[in-house]
């Protein structure tokens, strides 16, 4: 994490989308070889060899690096251009912009202003790498690209260094071979890879990763600590991809970390100086609410897509129409949320969070993490029984927000707990999804009403009719599954909290 004294004390303009700038998710499973390991048969067409020379740009202290993200100006047979890529969950955005200017983009660095702050960017290392595979289908349709990289370290015209990489990228998203081409790999010879990237073996980097939690008998203080830290370490990865706007799961993240910071800090409120931890959490709470709307039309654009794919042409044109005003929608929150994330607010925000891990101010207390999960446990608890058999909507909205909350406070106390700890945690995510889905269902509909004064054809009020009742479906499916899945709940969180 970038610490909060370099921060700049102003943000740049927010990055525009601009139809240069390509972006795509990279899924890919990297493998170590040997000298004289070799492709097996695989089922595909061979790969053009291709020669790329990739110069990687950086801090003096590789802040990038050490944030997971990495830039480079690429060349290839006269094609230049400047790719960006950053962490997403288990993948990685890879965004590239075609451009023969010397010097990193503007563009790339409005959205790395938080880890760069004022820092210049240099070049680091240059890497020569001769590619060389297979494209992989099955059923004659492409689903992954085998590659051997044979990577030269290069400076000033002489090689430091030399390696072989073997990647396994997916082609076609809604593929699943992967693993399955890792173990063929592995029988030829392929092994375990360290993680890095090229880059990193070529400065000879230790990739540090996350802060691994403390130890169960570890003071409270320490484990509030490494949460605060975590969270923190998410929010800040995903804010390059949220600003940029491309890929709905880097805004999901934020706020995801955005409300588990939130959560952490109602929890363990017994534990710190109120006014401290009250003041950082409605600063949470308005950033939570900032990221909000973008989010929310993300989820229902993803279900009219969906949702239009399944229609016939005729059926589907005045729906086309509706995506449309929703994407228009989505465009104005996002200029909304990135002249936001340029605020002294929000920059101000981002300096406490870093501190926060630090140094938070405690309070003296007996209470234990267990005892502050039980507590969440509790009044979720309460929340189901006065739900009672037949739940109202508001209702059921109510025990998803317990359910989340229940869920990070056992998070928190997992590591001193244990097994029961996370039985109940992965009992609450299933039954979080399923609250979920009969929350979005009903927002759905909000979205479908919408759609219908927007449109309003005869043919347009016959489509939104069958959606209405497919939400009607969903909310149905998820309340039959939501007795018993919350009566399992309950148990787990007896078992969790209550039984020595």
């Amino acid at each position: 994490m970038a610490r909060a004294d370099k921060l700049p004390s102003t943000s740049p303009d927010p990055a525009t989308v601009n139809p240069t700038v390509q972006s795509v998710v990279e899924r890919e499973i990297k493998l170590t070889v040997g000298d004289r390991f070799r492709l097996p048969e695989l089922p595909g067409i061979p790969l053009p060899r291709r020669l790329l020379t990739s110069t990687y740009y950086d801090t003096a202290q590789y802040d990038l690096a050490h944030a997971g993200i990495t830039l480079r100006h690429r060349v290839e047979r006269g094609k230049q251009a400047w790719q960006l890529k950053l962490p997403l969950m288990k993948d990685r955005q890879e965004i590239e912009i075609v451009d023969r200017q010397p010097t990193p983009p503007s563009t790339f660095r409005d959205l790395l202003f938080l880890p760069l702050g004022q820092r210049e960017l240099l070049p680091v290392a240059t890497l020569r790498v001769w590619r060389a595979g297979i494209r992989v289908r099955t059923d004659r349709t492409p689903v992954a690209d085998v590659t051997l990289d044979q990577v030269s370290v290069m400076k000033d015209g002489a090689v430091l260094q030399r390696f072989r990489e073997l990647e396994i990228e997916q082609v076609n998203g809604k593929d699943s071979t992967l693993p399955d081409l890792e173990r063929q790999l592995r029988r030829a010879g392929a092994e375990d890879h360290d993680g890095r990237p090229k880059l990193f073996r070529a400065l000879s980097l230790v990739d540090s990763g996350p802060e691994p939690p403390p130890a169960s008998d570890a003071p409270a203080l320490a484990h509030v600590r490494w949460a605060l830290a975590h969270h923190a370490r998410l929010l800040l990865a995903h804010d390059p991809g949220a600003r940029l706007g491309r890929e709905p799961e880097s805004l999901h993240q934020m706020r995801v970390a955005t409300r588990q910071l939130r959560a952490v800090l109602r929890t363990t409120r017994p534990l710190l100086v109120p006014e401290w931890t009250d003041s950082l959490r409605d600063e949470l709470r308005w950033l939570g609410r900032l990221l909000g709307p973008a989010r929310d039309l993300d989820v229902q654009l993803a279900y009219f897509r969906e949702e239009s794919a399944s229609l016939d042409a005729r059926d589907r044109r005045p729906l086309t129409s509706f995506i449309a005003h929703l994407e228009t929608q989505r465009t104005s929150a996002q200029e909304v949320l990135l002249n936001e994330l340029k605020s002294a607010r929000y920059l101000d925000l981002i300096r406490r969070l870093q501190e926060a891990p630090h140094d938070p101010p405690a309070v003296e207390s007996t209470a234990t993490l267990r005892d502050l999960a039980k507590q969440e446990f509790t009044k979720l608890r309460n929340a189901i029984r006065q739900a009672g058999r037949t739940p109202n909507s508001a209702t059921i909205h109510e025990v998803r927000i317990k359910t989340k909350r229940a869920r990070y406070a056992a998070e928190l106390a997992g590591p001193t707990v244990g097994k029961p700890a996370t039985r109940f945690i992965n009992k609450a995510r299933v039954a979080q999804d399923v609250l979920g889905m009969h929350q979005d269902a009903i927002q759905a509909e909000v979205y479908i009403r919408a759609f219908l004064k927007h449109s309003t054809s005869t043919r347009a009020a016959f489509v939104a009719g069958r959606m209405v009742e497919r939400q009607r479906r969903r909310r149905e499916k998820a309340r039959r599954k939501m007795e018993r899945l919350l009566r399992s709940l309950i148990k787990r969180g007896e078992k969790a909290w209550e039984k020595d």
